[in-house]
C-alpha cells in the first residue's frame, strides 16, 4: 500500500491519501486523544508529539501539527507510520462510523494545478451531482454559488460532492482571498444555506450530459471511453478540484472530445496532462494509436 503526501493551502495541514476511500460520504475530526478512542489510528497519531488535530474523510488523513516541527523534516516519517500501522493490520475505525460522534463542518483550502483556482474541502458531503457555473446569471439553481459571485474576485464557482472549486479572476491572490473565502463557505454551511437545488438542477444541460441518459443507445467504443474516464481519469481530476466529461466520439477520425471543468478548465497545464495522460491512457486501453482527445471549452 503506498500513501501520497499532499500539501494543502494551510501550511500547517498536511494530506496522507490513500489509494482507496477509507471512508463512505462521512469525515471525522479529532483533537486529541480522548476524541479518538474509536480510531485506533488516529490514537496511534496522537502519540507523536506535534500532531494537534486528525482529519479523517474520504480517501485520506488529514494532520495538522503544532508549530514545534516542520512537514518537511518528519512529513516522511508519518506517511511510514500509517502505512506501518495499517499493513500490520492496525485498524482506522474500532467499531462502525456511523456510531462515531465527531462528524463536524471542517473546510480547508486546497491548492490545485491551476494557480488561479482554490480548491475548499469540506468533510461533510454537499451534493450527489458536479456543478459548474461561469456566471452569476447561471446560478439559478445554486444559492451558494450566487452568494459567491458577490465577492468581485470570484470567475468561476464549480461544486462537486464535499468540495468547491474557485476560480478568481486578476482582481488580486488567494494569499489575500483564501481565508476570507474559507470563513465565509464555514458559515454559509454551518447556518443550513443551500448549496445546490438538485431538483432544479436535474433539467440543466449539463447535468444531462454528466448523465449521459442515451448510454445504453452508444457504441461500443463511446461506451468504453465512458467507462474509462469515469474509473480511471475523474477520480484522478476530482483530486486537483476539477471534472471531465465525455462529450462525443468521431469514428471516422478517431477523435474524443470531453469537456474539462473546474481547476482543469484553464488550467496552465491541462494540455499537458490531456495529451501526455488521457489521450495515451485511451490509446494504450482501447488499442488504437490514431486515437485524438480534444478537449472543448466548458
Amino acid at each position: 500500500m503506498k500513501v501520497t503526501i499532499k500539501k494543502t493551502q494551510n501550511p500547517t495541514i498536511l494530506k496522507f491519501e490513500f489509494p482507496d476511500f477509507i471512508t463512505q460520504n462521512e469525515s471525522f475530526e479529532f483533537k486529541n486523544i480522548d476524541e479518538a478512542q474509536n480510531s485506533p489510528l488516529a490514537q496511534k497519531l496522537f502519540y507523536l508529539p506535534f500532531v494537534k488535530t486528525v482529519y479523517i474523510s474520504g480517501n485520506f488523513i488529514a494532520i495538522e501539527r503544532f508549530s514545534i516541527v516542520d512537514w518537511e523534516d518528519v512529513k516522511e516519517a508519518v506517511a511510514d507510520q500509517i502505512v506501518e500501522f495499517i499493513s500490520n493490520g492496525g485498524k482506522i475505525f474500532s467499531e462502525s462510523i456511523s456510531n462515531l460522534t465527531n462528524k463536524v463542518v471542517t473546510i480547508y483550502g486546497e491548492t490545485t494545478p491551476n494557480p488561479a483556482t482554490l480548491k475548499f474541502v469540506t468533510n461533510k458531503k454537499l451534493v450527489t451531482v458536479a456543478a459548474e457555473y461561469k456566471s452569476i446569471e447561471e446560478t439559478t439553481t445554486s444559492p451558494l454559488a450566487n452568494e459567491l459571485f458577490q465577492f468581485p474576485f470570484v470567475k468561476e464557482v464549480f461544486i462537486d460532492e464535499n468540495y468547491i472549486s474557485i476560480t478568481k479572476n486578476e482582481l488580486g491572490t488567494w494569499d489575500e482571498f483564501g481565508t476570507e473565502m474559507r470563513v465565509f463557505i464555514k458559515q454559509y454551511i454551518d447556518n443550513g444555506g443551500v448549496v445546490l437545488d438538485e431538483s432544479l438542477y436535474s433539467n440543466h444541460i449539463k447535468q444531462e450530459k454528466q448523465q449521459i441518459k442515451n448510454f445504453e443507445n452508444l457504441d461500443t467504443t463511446s461506451q468504453q471511453i465512458i467507462n474509462i474516464l469515469e474509473e480511471y481519469v475523474k477520480p484522478a481530476v476530482a483530486a486537483d478540484g476539477g471534472n471531465i466529461l465525455f462529450d462525443s466520439y468521431d469514428s471516422n477520425e478517431k477523435r474524443i472530445k470531453v469537456i474539462l471543468q473546474g481547476s482543469c478548465n484553464g488550467c496552465p497545464s491541462s494540455t499537458f496532462t490531456l495529451k501526455n495522460g488521457i489521450e495515451n491512457m485511451l490509446k494504450n486501453m482501447l488499442n488504437d494509436d490514431a486515437i485524438i482527445v480534444e478537449a472543448l471549452n466548458s
